[in-house]
């Protein structure tokens, strides 16, 4: 896109800014945790207009463009959607599959080869989905949260209905934005295209959960498919567990296929099956360790299908041939625009993505975009991006592993005897990486190491490439606005009374750059930066800029926290929670006794859940974890904190619980 190519230019040639000049002010599967021809929208510049009440309904009422004409019928269109599986299907290449339904479907569709989807996990996956807004936009990028959207916001289905189609899902929802109203005509385990008006055009959706994570540990199990000839993935350990975990894996994509099998001959058997257009996609990766909840390639690379009847070739892509391929780059964010676009709607401007066929497709852009946020109880920010061949990641908390102690990851064989193993000394570099303090930056060649397990951000052949994804990352978070760089509790407490997207576009408030150069200062662990992370910390007006300056002295260890004591006990009684939780942590797991000893009781005040809620209550919880037996003296009282709060959404009653399980048990 044009306006990405100036920003990342901008970034290249931009002299340093100082920070410190600035002080402006349910169940188991409940458990988870461009081109420059391209038109330049508002979204894309960053300046998306917070609309008035009276806009609103215009705004999200479809474009319908009469592109039928040809057949004076639209057509069909039905996804068939798997929870926890990569691309590991015979059409794929992948010979130990047996997937012959989905390998049917391809041949005489096309599969796509570099599909992500976004993020690693399945609820801020499907949020990109519904909304065609990137989650770390409207502040639902995390596993799991409830988020108001903003007002002009409308989910897909609801464009596609008012556009005379009949809305189905089948069944799984675990959006993480709260819904503008009604957005499907049923949403159920009955919901069904065959209930529709006659005539009436369809998009059904029918999501398996055979795949899912929860499924892959379920025992009793007897393998169909062979541990001995699993390919075992140089990041694992080869053992018998690990072993029987990917064998599970294949067996249940081959139970998920027999299902799209019989999605495919309900529209065979109702005669329909030319008159509809079918996706088949996965929703994430693997449901394994250092795949799902991974936001590189292991964890966001998904399979997609896709069947054009040829009354319909109109609308496929230039690229599309029946048994094809295509190398195009997609991800989840360009698939509300794009059904949408086959359906004769125009996407509105405020989706993010690019339609990929239909008479409103767009071109390729130049790179995917991923995000890691919190998953389930455990804090982490990390943004990701590719273009055909490299994948960069950017770690904002590499203090943090990619292993940390999720209890529901945790369920798994694999993750078991793979962090014994880690434990006891036995594992190679590239195993044992997963469970060690992240890099600042990781840089994969998938070319060569599609495994992503040798690190090239340090290499000086690839140092061009580097600045080059590293640019182009920064460039995209500033325009989409990103909100992910606020501690989660900070971000809904100022947003309250709109919507995260909304305050995040909203520049006089929200001053992104000042807030993302600290926090890329703070996570490149360079010690020369201290004395303008010094400076944040204690002059700057906004609490985000601190909280990041504090992490950056955190993150540094014991030595920059010796250095910066007196700074660091100044800021103890900072007015922000999110700031006191972090120089708490600091101190009392680098800073002298007396420090421990005023740093718990400001943490273990604000880890009570009813009094400071969720958020900050997970943070100080996390952050007490992390002193290890430092905390011993605040078990009981740990114990004693509430766990439960009626307030709180279902899906996220677990997290304190699972937290006050893990400080309790060291």
């Amino acid at each position: 896109m044009r306006i990405l190519s100036l920003a990342i230019l901008a970034v290249l040639v931009a002299p340093p800014l100082s920070i410190a000049q600035s002080t402006a002010p349910a169940a188991e599967l409940a458990g988870d945790a461009g081109q420059t021809t391209a038109p330049q929208t508002d979204i894309e510049a960053g300046r998306m207009p917070v609309l008035q009440s009276e806009q609103v309904d215009k705004m999200a009422a479809p474009q319908v463009e009469r592109a039928d004409e040809t057949t004076g019928l639209r057509p069909n269109i039905l996804w068939i959607t798997s929870e926890d599986n990569g691309p590991h299907l015979g059409c794929y290449g992948d010979s130990y599959a047996r997937t012959p339904h989905l390998d049917a479907l391809a041949a005489r569709g096309m599969i796509y080869l570099n599909v992500w989807s976004n993020a690693p996990v399945c609820a801020p996956a499907r949020t990109t989905i519904i909304s065609g807004v990137y989650p770390t936009s409207t502040g639902a990028e995390h596993m799991r949260s409830v988020v108001d959207p903003p007002p002009f916001l409308r989910m897909y289905p609801q464009l596609l209905r008012r556009a005379g189609y009949y809305c189905t899902n089948n069944s799984k929802e675990d959006y993480n934005l709260k819904k503008p109203g009604r957005v499907w005509d049923a949403s159920s385990s009955r919901a069904h295209w065959k209930n529709r008006r006659p005539g009436q055009p369809f998009f059904a959706v029918f999501n398996h959960t055979v795949t899912h994570e929860s499924q892959i540990r379920k025992r009793p199990h007897t393998p169909r498919h062979d541990p001995a000839k699993v390919h075992v993935p140089a990041y694992h350990p080869d053992t018998p567990e690990v072993r029987r975990d990917w064998a599970q894996y294949y067996d249940k994509i081959s139970e998920m296929d027999a299902l799209a099998g019989k999605n495919l001959q309900e529209l065979q058997e109702a005669g329909l099956a030319e008159d509809t257009i079918v996706f088949y996609y996965g929703d994430h990766g693997p449901g394994l360790p250092r795949c799902k909840r991974s936001a590189i390639n292991s964890g966001l690379r998904v399979p997609l299908i896709v069947y054009i009847p040829p009354k319909y070739r109109r609308l496929a892509p230039k690229d599309y041939t029946p048994g094809g391929k295509s190398e195009r780059l997609v991800s989840f964010i360009d698939l509300a625009p794009t059904v949408l676009s086959l359906a004769g709607v125009r996407p509105p401007e405020w989706m993010q993505g690019r339609a990929i066929m239909g008479p409103f497709e767009q071109p390729e852009p130049d790179y995917l975009f991923g995000f890691r946020g919190r998953m389930d109880e455990r804090i982490d920010l990390c943004r990701s991006i590719r273009d055909g061949r490299y994948v960069y990641m950017r770690n904002f908390m590499p203090h943090r592993p990619h292993g940390q102690h999720s209890a529901y990851m945790f369920q798994t064989p694999t993750t078991q005897v793979w962090k014994r193993l880690f434990d006891e000394g036995k594992l190679t570099p590239a195993q044992a990486a997963f469970w060690q303090p992240k890099a600042p930056e990781e840089l994969y060649d998938l070319q060569t190491d599609p495994e992503e397990v040798n690190n090239l951000a340090g290499s000086p052949e690839h140092q061009e490439i580097l600045q080059r994804m590293r640019a182009a990352l920064h460039a995209h978070m500033l325009a989409t606005r990103d909100v992910g760089l606020l501690p989660e509790g900070e971000m809904h407490a100022r947003a309250r009374g709109s919507s995260p997207y909304e305050y995040g576009h909203d520049r006089e408030h929200y001053p992104l750059e000042r807030i993302l150069r600290t926090a890329e200062l703070a996570s490149r662990l360079d010690m020369t930066d201290m004395p303008e992370l010094l400076g944040a910390l204690t002059q700057d007006a906004d609490s985000a800029v601190r909280y990041w300056a504090a992490m950056g002295v955190l993150m540094r260890g014991p030595s920059a926290v010796l250095g910066a004591l007196r700074e660091l006990r100044q800021v103890l009684k900072d007015e922000s929670p999110h700031v006191r939780i972090v120089v708490g942590e600091a101190l009392g797991r680098f800073g002298e006794p007396s420090d421990l000893e005023a740093a718990l009781p400001v943490l273990l005040e604000l880890a009570n859940l009813r009094e400071n809620g969720l958020y900050v209550s997970v943070s100080a919880l996390n952050a007490i974890d992390a002193l290890g037996p430092k905390a011993a003296r605040v078990k009981q009282a740990i114990q004693s904190l509430p766990q439960s709060d009626l307030s709180i959404d279902k899906r996220m009653q677990f997290y304190v619980p699972r937290l006050v399980e893990a400080i309790t048990a060291h």
